[in-house]
């Protein structure tokens, strides 16, 4: 792999215009030979969470691939498993560019894209032109005009749209760029959305005759007191798996560094340790009821152990894949 080199070319441009040409790159190529150039052999290392088979525990972070539009090319790396999204009902266009910032010197990004995508139909039809045979989750967020009050109509459109094409759906309540989402995550307005969603979730096992599981994805910005309350929401209403976590509000790490105080939500190594303790905690509450995904800040075989050692099942990465290509998943897959 030549994948420092190629990095040292794609950081001389815009980010976000990289991340447009790559995901092309990688739907152009994802079923074709020249797949050869990131394609890679990945020891097999199965473990079963939330009734799921994965040939290894590392995966892939929604956000890279918001239209699910490069599955293969995702899979031919190695991953265990790869998560599309976040997807809404409707297509938008998100916020406002520039809006994807690298900061090298703390290997970390901050991002305030706002749920851009195709919406929910787009991706479907991508999943299903994908054929793809491994582990698949489904990201499903709101869209950004659609009231606080109104928005588990919004996720329960999403679900029934993906339901038949996903291993797992995730709900994401935590991304801090859509106004009022994290406010999903807090009292009565989460219990009355968990209820609704294993409402639907049970309605479509029967339609269906296949129960897919559904889990949520939280913030690292949450005292133990919230994590407590979220733990206990989720046992409540039998959700079947929590991603801990989002990105951060916070911009300890970065703090001087060029774009440091740009606004959007911080991804890659400052959010290590936050998102450790958070998975820590929800450990603690949890009492293996249900089982946690790590994501965040995880660029080594050893940040991973970390996740799995605080209390994780599964990780995913997304801004240490960024900062060290395919290469990453071997070392992971091969140092668990």
């Amino acid at each position: 792999m030549f994948y420092p080199a190629i990095r040292k070319v794609l950081f001389q441009f815009d980010a976000e215009t990289i991340h447009e040409l790559t995901i092309k790159g990688l739907k152009s190529t994802g079923k074709s030979p020249v797949n050869v150039l990131y394609k890679q052999s990945v020891p097999n290392k199965p473990v079963t969470v939330m009734g799921i088979k994965f040939p290894n525990p590392v995966g892939l972070a929604a956000g890279l691939d918001k239209n699910g539009e490069c599955i293969n090319a995702f899979a031919a790396m190695g991953f265990g498993f790869v998560e599309v999204g976040t997807v809404t009902p409707r297509p938008q266009p998100g916020n406002d560019k520039p809006r994807i910032f690298r900061l090298p010197k703390a290997n970390a990004v901050i991002n305030r894209m706002g749920f851009n995508n195709k919406g929910v139909d787009y991706l479907v039809s991508q999943v299903q032109a994908a054929n793809f045979k491994g582990v698949l989750g489904i990201n499903i967020g709101k869209n950004k005009d659609t009231p606080e009050e109104n928005a588990k109509d919004d996720y329960i459109h999403c679900m029934r749209k993906v339901y038949n094409f996903a291993s797992y759906i995730t709900v994401n309540i935590s991304s801090p760029n859509t106004p009022g989402l994290r406010s999903l995550q807090y009292g009565e307005a989460l219990n009355e959305l968990l209820s609704a969603l294993k409402a639907e979730q049970t309605a479509l096992a029967e339609q269906y005759d296949k129960y897919v599981p559904v889990a949520v994805k939280i913030a690292p910005d949450l005292s133990a007191e919230e994590v407590n309350s979220i733990a206990q929401s989720l046992i409540d209403n039998n959700i079947d798996g929590v991603i801990a976590t989002n990105t951060t509000l916070s911009r300890e790490g970065v703090e001087g560094l060029e774009f440091g105080d740009e606004q959007g939500g911080l991804s890659g190594a400052p959010v290590k340790d936050k998102s450790t303790q958070v998975i820590k905690l929800l450990s603690q509450a949890l009492n293996n009821k249900l089982p946690i995904i790590g994501v965040g800040g995880i660029a080594s075989s050893e940040d991973a152990n970390e996740k799995l050692q605080a209390g994780a099942s599964l990780v995913q990465v997304y801004t240490g894949f960024i900062y060290q290509g395919p290469p990453l998943v071997k070392e992971i897959v091969n140092g668990l």
